[in-house]
Order: structure tokens, then sequence, then C-alpha cells
């Protein structure tokens, strides 16, 4: 393990976080009732530019109105990007009338480190003058060809910063690739198209501390795409997944949440290494296969995840 470690962001459960525009109030509180475990509403791409400011205002109401985290949401706000006069508004109306509501801002098309400080200055000025009780967390939207060049010096941009997701449409559309699908395979292609940005950025997060979140899947009718588009994204390290429709909900916290047999064996290995501690032994057997310190590590991941949803639960 090197000598320079950067800690991990705040712990927060992101199997599933669904995206509710903020022009569509009347969505509000059964996200607020749902079983998803984010929930973040939107400014920026759900909504029409017609309706912006009706969003911005349906957002601050439903962040004042609706007690989000004493339903086991934590609740995120998707302002417009730093190329648009709607962005500044969004940060100041928003944080000013009902930051102390906001767990995160979620910051689309993010391309180099300073998009990230200018929200971040921003968040600490009206922090200061507001007397919030807390600071607010930043996300990005790894999502155009200028953020994956950059996204390891995005990763160190900020001591707000908490995740990354990968939003795949816009990613798609900024490398020209040809599609137009919101995720899933194309059948041109010999595997997942995917696969490189989403690991590239699963790095990123995981060298700096930083959570991973694979962003959304298009065909809200196939099921059995989304589990396939999660298990890839879960299989890199992504630790959660977008839904952009309540049916989808589920299916994410069923792929992302670690499965009996996976915690019970977990367990067994962390047990196993302790008694061969004991013994004077860094390495030990079970069931036929060496396990040691590199299998503790990727066993108590497992073991903490169950712990948080069991608390969630409960």
């Amino acid at each position: 393990m090197s000598f320079t470690r950067y800690e991990p962001a705040r712990f927060r459960l992101q199997r599933s976080e669904l995206a509710v525009p903020g022009s569509r109030a009347e969505m509000f509180s059964k996200a607020a009732e749902g079983p998803a475990d984010y929930v973040f509403l939107d400014l920026e791409d759900a909504v029409a530019p017609n309706d912006k400011e009706q969003a911005r205002l349906n957002t601050i109401e439903a962040l004042k109105s609706i007690d989000w985290r004493a339903r086991g949401k934590t609740i995120s706000v998707r302002i417009n990007g730093i190329d648009t006069h709607y962005m500044y508004r969004d940060v100041v109306d928003v944080v000013e009338q009902a930051g102390q509501f906001v767990d995160t801002v979620l910051i689309p098309k993010v391309g180099v480190p300073s998009d990230v400080y200018m929200v971040d200055a921003m968040l600490t000025q009206i922090e200061d003058s507001k007397k919030l009780p807390h600071k607010i967390g930043i996300e990005v939207l790894i999502e155009t060809a200028l953020g994956m060049a950059n996204v390891e010096a995005i990763a160190q941009s900020s001591k707000r910063l908490e995740a990354m997701h990968f939003g795949v449409a816009d990613y798609a559309a900024s490398v020209r690739a040809r599609t137009t699908n919101i995720g899933g395979l194309n059948p041109d292609y010999p595997g997942d198209q995917w696969h490189f940005g989403i690991s590239r950025m699963v790095v990123a997060c995981r060298a700096y501390g930083l959570r991973a979140i694979d962003g959304p899947f298009g065909d809200f009718k196939d099921p059995d795409g989304f589990k396939l588009a999660a298990r890839r994204a879960a299989a890199l390290g992504c630790e959660g997944k977008w839904a952009i429709h309540p049916t989808q909900i589920e299916l994410a916290n069923e792929i992302f949440t670690p499965s009996a047999d996976e915690v019970t064996k977990a367990k067994r290995i962390l047990e196993a290494l302790t008694e061969a501690e004991a013994q004077g032994r860094g390495a030990a057997s079970l069931d036929g296969r060496l396990i040691d310190a590199a299998s503790a590590r990727m066993a108590q991941n497992i073991v903490v995840m169950a712990g948080e949803i069991t608390k969630k639960k409960g």
C-alpha cells in the first residue's frame, strides 16, 4: 500500500438513484415514499428551457415541504451546466432558500477541475452567509470526452467531492459513438462499448476516495437489459445506478445489494483470516482456495455494505 492515501468520502448508500424532473411536482411525494436510496431533483436535461424557472421554484418548495431524510433518502439537486445562464440562479436560489435540506449538488458535464471549483466557491460563500448547519457535498457527471480525459484531475478538485456518475447518453454524443440508445449494448461492438469509460471513472474514484455510480439505462421496458447493465457496472466497481423510471429502482437495489451467500462467505473469510493471524499466519485456506489480506479487504467491503443496508431497513 502506498504511503499516499486519500480518505474515503462520506459513506452514503447509493444503490439506486431516482431522477425526478423539477418540472414534475406531482412526482415528488411518490419519489419520497419510494424505495430509492437517493433522489435527485433535476433542473437540467429533464426540464425544457421554458420550464427552468418554475422547476427551480418547485424544487425549492419540495426541499422545504418534504422531509426526505426522515424517509431514508439522500436528497440531491442537479443544477444546470456552468455554461448556461441558469446555473448561477440554481445554486444561489436553491442553497439560499433551502440549503439546509440539500445533501449534495450534482454538476453536469464537468470537463475540468475549475468547473467544480466554481461551484465549490459559490457553495462556500452561501453557506457562510446563511450560516448553514452542514457542508453540502458535490457530485459530478462525467459525460463528455473532455471530462473523461481529465477525470483523474477532476477527482482531486474539491474536498466536497463525494461521487462521480457516468452519463452514458451525453458521453456517447460527445465521443460520436454510433448509437442512439441510452446505455445498453451495441450489436456492432464485440462486448460493452462503455466498459472503458466506466472503468476509467471507477479507477479515478477509488484512487481518490469517491463513490462511483453508473448512469441511466433508457429503455425502462427492458428490465433484463437494465439488470445486465447494472451487473456489468457492479463488476467494474460501481456501487449504484440511476433509475429514470420507478420500475428500475428495485432492480438496482437488487443488483447492488450483496446476496446472503456473498455476505456469509465474506464473514467466513474474515473469521478464517482472524484465526490464521492468531496462529501467526498471514494467509489461510477456505473451501480449497487461498485467502490473504487482499481477500480480507474485498470481504470487508461486502460486510460494510450489507451492514449499511441492514441499518436502513431497521
